[in-house]
């Protein structure tokens, strides 16, 4: 691929901008307050389960169980992001969180605390996150324009990684100090600012003017879009590869603390800061390196870096080096993730942004609940230091991948097009009628077919992610001038909605499609009603025919056979 530079960004300056809005800026610093509860917490269940068990596999699972509920519930929750009102989503999805982490304190302050105990609570918070993540994210396109989405989304990481830079100092402190209770009780805290900022948000909702989809069939669409986009499917199979591959040294950080390094909390927690320092720098970026590499050069940048620093940390005994090395992980580590999800959020359209976001986020957890388990049962096995090179050696190879799953380039946000209008029609229909069947017939001179052909395949792509299924083209072998496009809708609904999806991009390969047409009429258009038994039932004001009538029909019949 060559290294032309992606989309365009504006520096400081576009980094900044999204601050201007004020719904914006309200939700950043309070999603910032959030982050830095939940980086404390998570310092205190971590090392919390390092003095309840010297297992390292438990203490890995500590990672796997905040994490693991993003891939179990992700395509719900992304469904309910588009079909719901997500400010509502994000307030329930954070009173879930809040009663696990309230409970958490609770059974923790009264001396309750076992490892599958602090497992399970985790577990629950973990849930109310990952419910809340695909609204989150998605809700980002509504609070400033477009843009200033790549940077919103920037501001976002960082938010999350100016936390993680002192959080988990903070952390360590209080931990050593008063104990992993004390890290609960504040992290159920600073959940409050996050609940008083979406209640106040005064969202105005976009009206459709179809029925909202049922929560099956919203997931079906969503997973009918991803699998019928090449672009998604290469981020979402490259995040999850990288997440098992690099979330050793996460995974394994209170190990690197404790059995390398020989430190206690403190340690632990200056280790986490370290590489949040790191993923502040590498957030802050993140527009310089887009103007000047490819998202695949900078992705293979980052993970050779990343190899080199996971096995800088692995061989260290010394507590400044290995904070070093973390710091250069926490930065390429944080661009790597910036980068694909600036990918899927300016790719996918509104309709199917929390579904498709909700994917991204399915593998990025997935793959880090995953890897954690995995690395900490090496790590019983072989010990911290052989994984973690074992981690490094695979995270080495990863460029590899793209050879085959290129990054793709990142492209305008899929705004939608002008919404058409519906058809005329001459049958009773209602929204359940169905199947549908549509035929579009093309005059395309025979010069001009293989480059129409070629054209037709994209075409496909964006019918079937849009809703159709069965889509075929045919050419006529006694004209063969003569093409015809034909595709399925389930219902008369389900073909009113793909005419409302369609995307500016689409509709120019619609009309890219159509130039081919030659000839003094329009692309002839059939819209055909697949079983319409409830369009020839007989009407009450029509008696039914007379036996003798019957009889008669009957006999004027043609013979066959």
């Amino acid at each position: 691929m060559t290294n032309t530079p992606d989309l365009q960004t504006s520096g400081v300056d576009g980094i900044t901008a999204p601050l201007r809005y004020p719904t914006f800026r309200r939700m950043w610093l309070a999603s910032l307050l959030s982050n830095l509860g939940m980086l404390i917490q998570g310092v205190g269940a971590a090392w919390a389960m390092t003095e309840m068990t010297s297992s390292a596999d438990k203490v890995a699972l500590v990672q796997t169980a905040l994490w693991l509920p993003v891939m179990l519930v992700a395509m719900p929750a992304g469904a309910i992001a588009d079909m719901y009102d997500r400010r509502i989503a994000m307030l329930v999805a954070l009173s879930i969180a809040l009663c696990g982490a309230t409970a958490l304190t609770a059974i923790d302050w009264l001396g309750f605390t076992t490892p599958d105990l602090l497992l399970a609570l985790c577990f629950v918070v973990g849930t109310g996150m990952a419910l809340m993540g695909p609204s989150w994210q998605s809700s980002v396109s509504e609070q400033v324009p477009t843009e200033t989405l790549p940077a919103a989304v920037a501001l976002n990481s960082i938010s999350y990684n100016i936390a993680r830079s002192f959080g988990p100092a903070v952390g360590g402190v209080i931990v050593a100090s008063a104990g992993a209770v004390l890290a609960f009780a504040i992290n159920a805290f600073l959940y409050l600012p996050l609940l008083a900022a979406l209640f106040f948000w005064k969202r105005v909702p976009k009206p459709s003017r179809l029925p909202r989809e049922h929560l099956n069939r919203a997931i079906v669409s969503g997973v009918r879009y991803i699998a019928n986009s090449p672009s998604i499917k290469i981020v979402i199979a490259r995040s999850l590869i990288t997440a098992i591959v690099g979330s050793a040294i996460q995974a394994l950080m209170p190990l690197v603390a404790r059995d390398l390094l020989h430190g206690g909390p403190q340690t632990y927690g200056m280790m986490l800061g370290g590489f949040g320092v790191g993923a502040v720098i590498g957030a802050l970026n993140i527009s310089e390196l887009r103007r000047r590499i490819s998202s695949e050069a900078a992705v293979r940048a980052c993970t050779v870096s990343m190899s080199g620093a996971i096995a800088a940390a692995a061989l260290s005994r010394q507590p400044i080096l290995t904070l070093a090395a973390l710091v250069l992980a926490g930065a390429v580590w944080t661009i790597i993730w910036t980068l694909f999800n600036i990918g899927m959020q300016l790719s996918a359209p509104r309709w199917v942004a929390g579904r498709s976001l909700a994917a991204w986020q399915a593998s990025f957890s997935g793959g880090l609940a995953i890897g954690s388990w995995g690395w900490g049962r090496l790590a019983d096995a072989v010990g911290v230091e052989i994984t973690l090179l074992v981690s490094a050696s695979l995270m080495l190879l990863l460029p590899l991948l793209g050879r085959w799953l290129t990054m793709p380039r990142a492209a305008e946000r899929g705004e939608a097009a002008e919404a058409l209008a519906d058809p005329e029609v001459r049958l009773p229909l209602t929204h359940r009628s169905g199947p549908l069947v549509v035929e579009i017939e093309y005059r395309v001179a025979s010069e001009k077919a293989r480059a129409f052909h070629n054209a037709m395949q994209d075409i496909q792509l964006y019918r079937q992610r849009n809703g159709a299924y069965g889509w075929s083209i045919a050419r006529d072998i006694t004209d063969p001038e003569l093409w015809t496009e034909r595709y399925h809708c389930p219902t008369w609904l389900d073909y009113l909605r793909q005419r409302n999806r369609w995307t500016q991009s689409e509709r120019a390969l619609d009309n890219q499609a159509m130039a081919f047409h030659e000839g003094p009429e329009p692309a002839r258009v059939r819209r055909m009603l697949e079983r319409p038994f409830g369009s020839v039932r007989w009407k009450e004001e029509v008696p039914d025919p007379a036996p003798n009538e019957l009889e008669a029909i009957a006999a004027k019949a043609p013979r066959h056979g």
